[in-house]
């Protein structure tokens, strides 16, 4: 039996920016706040860690069992034998002979 698989995945990705961070960190937002801009960190500061929604990722499977089937084929032969009858004529030829007697009147009797 032939087994073939197919990946599907969709990919979730919820609330992350163009460069692949989290925007809503509150670490990019507290450093806009007090005027750090462009990745400057103060040194020492520590952000609580933020609880993102999960991400999911779904995985579609797609398995393919190939099941052989076995149909029996048969083939039926039936003879038809028909009899054309041809009548040929013979002919014969039969032939009658009468016979008539004729007698005279004698002239002696």
């Amino acid at each position: 039996m032939q087994e073939t698989a197919y990946y599907n995945t969709e990919y979730q990705a919820g609330d992350m920016g163009m460069n692949g961070m989290n925007m809503g960190s509150c670490c990019s937002s507290q450093m806009m706040g007090m005027g750090m801009m462009g990745g400057e960190t103060m040194p020492g500061v520590v952000c609580p860690p933020v609880y993102e929604a999960p991400r999911e990722t779904v995985c579609h499977r797609y398995i393919c069992h190939e099941v052989p089937h076995i149909q029996p084929c048969n083939t039926r032969i039936i003879n038809h034998h028909i009899y054309k009858h041809t009548y040929t004529p013979t002919y014969s030829c039969c032939e009658e002979n009468e016979v008539q007697n004729v007698y005279e009147r004698n002239c002696c009797q």
